[in-house]
């Protein structure tokens, strides 16, 4: 199947073997933001939110949802992952939060889809902390950016 490992040869989904992979050092970093108004984004740098600290809540949200990926995609493995760090930081540009999430672990499979869930489920709580503000906010910008580790070795995402 255009060498797409979640299937086998009958098309049918499947949990890949990575039993005889070696054990590496893996990491990846993805990226995610959530646009909304000027006067909304104060509320996030004032603290004046009234569900409280938008961002501190965010980035535990950010680290549990890591910790819980194979709980939530159906095929990805269970990881012991050993370093998950979700950043989060206003842009008055934006305007919004642009998220980074790095998780790390030293196994037989990668982690992106660990950074993925952690920077979407950061941005998602962050519009679950501020939707009573504005429901208009959009997220977008979720993309691996750096994985590290493996047969593949680096993969960077190109600017812009």
């Amino acid at each position: 199947m255009s060498g797409l490992t979640h299937f086998d040869a009958e098309g049918r989904a499947i949990m890949v073997d990575v039993g005889d992979k070696p054990v590496t050092s893996r990491t990846a970093t993805a990226s995610a933001h959530i646009i909304m108004t000027a006067e909304t984004l104060a509320h996030v740098i004032a603290g004046t939110a009234k569900k409280g600290d938008v961002l501190g809540v965010a980035r535990i949200a950010g680290i549990m949802a890591a910790k819980k990926c194979s709980d939530l995609i159906p095929l990805c493995h269970p990881l012991p992952i050993t370093k998950v760090a979700v950043d989060l930081t206003p842009d008055p540009d934006l305007p919004g939060v642009r998220i980074t999430a790095e998780v790390r672990t030293t196994g037989q499979t990668g982690v992106e889809m660990e950074a993925l869930t952690a920077a979407s489920v950061a941005a998602l709580t962050v519009y679950d902390m501020l939707k009573a503000v504005e429901k208009s906010m959009e997220i977008g910008g979720i993309a691996v950016l750096l994985k590290e580790g493996g047969k593949s070795g680096t993969y960077r995402k190109a600017e812009g």
